[in-house]
């Protein structure tokens, strides 16, 4: 088995760049999220662009689509806030990016033509627009796919124009929704591999994946949150989900290390958060 790296490596957690306070939603009589509070800090390492790369885990039904909807702006939050950028500006529909498991595109569009939308969707002039898809085709390793439609890509390039596409509008938040869901095991490493890109293209750039996969979360991710619920001294739920548990996957020696999948530590944390699971 492969040897994961040093817990020494050097880390520096700089400013907040996305703070939930106090989060409760309630959907008619059901509550949904109870006193949820989780942050995201820009993760800084000495001669290294690292993004930021967040799972979230829980069981079904526990509320992770909605936590999702909250964090992007989507849905409002009954009580508490959600804070985005370095600068702590309250999260609006649109300042993040949502991709959905189908990665919705425009088929009469070029690929081009998808992303020069988006540049304009965010407030660029024609011409900005049109240099900023370019700069995001080339660095998605789409360059030689600009004049294509949707239709004439892969499954993984139609993903990959997604997130240039979300990253366009949002700058440096996306949201990815069951983004393994139906994959078999080489085409999950390949998303894992591809979003790990992504998110190290930029200092600030952060992706949370929300997935029931447990595997995949750990091995793209550097840090998981474990959506669950509280119960009462009978051992009876209390309604409403709130993050559990918070892995920190640098301090655990399993964030940024190739073929990580093959270690006792990896298998071990998977088994970890299993475990947890019934009690969630």
């Amino acid at each position: 088995m492969s040897t994961p790296m040093s817990t020494a490596m050097t880390v520096e957690y700089r400013d907040i760049i996305l703070k939930a306070t106090n989060v409760s939603l309630t959907l008619g009589k059901n509550v949904i999220l109870r006193d949820l509070n989780v942050e995201i800090r820009d993760i800084y390492r000495p001669g290294m662009v690292t993004g930021q790369v967040v799972g979230v885990l829980g069981p079904s039904g526990i509320g992770k689509t909605r936590l999702f909807r909250v964090l992007s702006g989507i849905d409002e939050p009954n009580t508490g806030s959600v804070l985005i950028g370095s600068d702590s500006k309250p999260v609006k529909r649109g300042m993040v990016g949502v991709i959905a498991q189908n990665y919705p595109l425009f088929e009469h569009r070029t690929i081009l033509g998808n992303l020069q939308l988006a540049a304009r969707c965010a407030g660029l002039c024609r011409e900005d627009a049109v240099k900023k898809a370019l700069s995001f085709l080339d660095r998605f390793g789409l360059e030689d796919r600009g004049d294509l439609y949707p239709c004439q890509l892969s499954g993984g390039q139609r993903q990959r124009v997604a997130i240039a596409q979300q990253f366009l509008c949002s700058e440096h938040f996306v949201l990815m929704d069951e983004p393994f869901s139906g994959l078999d095991l080489i085409a999950v490493d390949k998303v894992c591999k591809m979003i790990a890109e992504v998110a190290n293209a930029d200092e600030l750039n952060t992706v949370i994946v929300v997935t029931h996969d447990i595997a995949a979360a750990v091995a793209v991710a550097d840090t998981i949150w474990l959506l669950g619920r509280d119960r009462d001294k009978e051992g009876r739920i209390i309604p409403g989900a709130k993050v559990k548990a918070t892995y920190n996957l640098i301090e655990r020696g399993l964030a940024w290390t190739p073929g990580i999948t093959e270690t006792k530590e990896f298998i071990d944390v998977v088994c970890e958060i299993r475990a947890v699971f019934p009690s969630l």
